[in-house]
């Protein structure tokens, strides 16, 4: 398979992953997508839980916001259910509880806030100048480039492709890591177009943006995941959608880490298009121990 079959293969099997089966009322079912992290990826609960929680609500209703805590490691090899609970249908919000559960033991839960659109005060912080996407190697590229210092039994996983494209601004080296600031920008987009579909893109963009997050919290520290003595891991994870955006388009994550202590770090982040829209929010603590 070329490689731009192979990547428009792994992206339709992120879309066929976020269509739920029903199997009642409030109860939905889907399969994994194994990124060779060994457990399930924290992007596809968010994505999929996501997607429980729209097919519960009215058509108009739009996703605002996101929260979700990752309990326990999932395996990628068996199938998840979600568990909606219709909190609240108010004239204008609606809240959904999500339980995620694999094998009877729940492993992740969240709540998701939809609203219908309204017109109001509008103001952002400006988009951080940094260089475009164009000329910047993608994670995958950068990996294949020091392919032959990975360790035999983690090498083919770290190079699976991927349903995302991701450029970073400023990487760090896993093998020579220097002190940085706490503050990663990466460029990334869907590795192919997509329909007009705005919760569709929400729902892709829910899954995506889990991805780079603990990084920062890290550069400090002259460490990366990558780390044997390190043990790192998401605890929690928040959305917030402000405006709309295509996500098959590249897109900004700028993400800032103002905090790390007690075996902890904090990291925020801030999605921008490319002609500034701050579009989206995000923040994760993470566990980032050192054994």
């Amino acid at each position: 398979m070329d490689e731009a079959k192979q990547k428009e293969n792994v992206f339709d099997q992120l879309l066929q992953i976020l269509e739920l089966e029903k199997m009642g009322e409030n109860e939905f079912r889907g399969p994994s997508l194994d990124l060779g992290l060994g457990n399930v990826f924290g992007g596809q609960t968010i994505g999929q839980g996501f997607s429980a929680a729209k097919q519960t609500v009215q058509e108009d209703r739009i996703a605002h916001s996101l929260h979700a805590y990752f309990m326990k490691p999932g395996d990628p090899s068996q199938p998840l259910t979600y568990y909606v609970d219709p909190v609240r249908d108010g004239k204008t919000f609606n809240t959904r509880l999500v339980k995620t559960v694999q094998n009877d033991k729940e492993i992740g839960c969240m709540s998701v806030s939809f609203k219908i659109p309204e017109s109001g005060f509008s103001h952002q912080d400006e988009m951080p100048d940094v260089i475009g996407p164009e000329g910047l190697e993608s994670e995958l590229e950068l990996t294949w480039r020091i392919r032959d210092k990975i360790p035999d039994d983690i090498r083919d996983r770290l190079l699976k492709e991927r349903p995302i494209e991701i450029r970073p601004v400023n990487p760090m080296d896993p093998f020579e890591p220097e002190k940085k600031s706490p503050d990663r920008y990466t460029w990334f987009r869907a590795k192919q177009n997509m329909p007009d579909d705005r919760s569709l893109h929400r729902k892709v963009l829910a899954y995506a943006s889990d991805f780079g997050l603990v990084a920062a919290s890290m550069y400090p520290h002259a460490t990366t995941f990558w780390d044997p003595q390190m043990q790192v891991a998401s605890l929690d994870h928040a959305v917030w959608f402000h405006r709309d955006f295509r996500v098959d388009e590249w897109l900004l994550y700028a993400i800032h880490s103002p905090n790390a202590s007690n075996a902890r770090g904090l990291n925020i982040g801030r999605i921008f298009t490319r002609d500034g829209r701050l579009v989206v929010s995000t923040a994760q603590e993470c566990l980032v121990r050192q054994r």
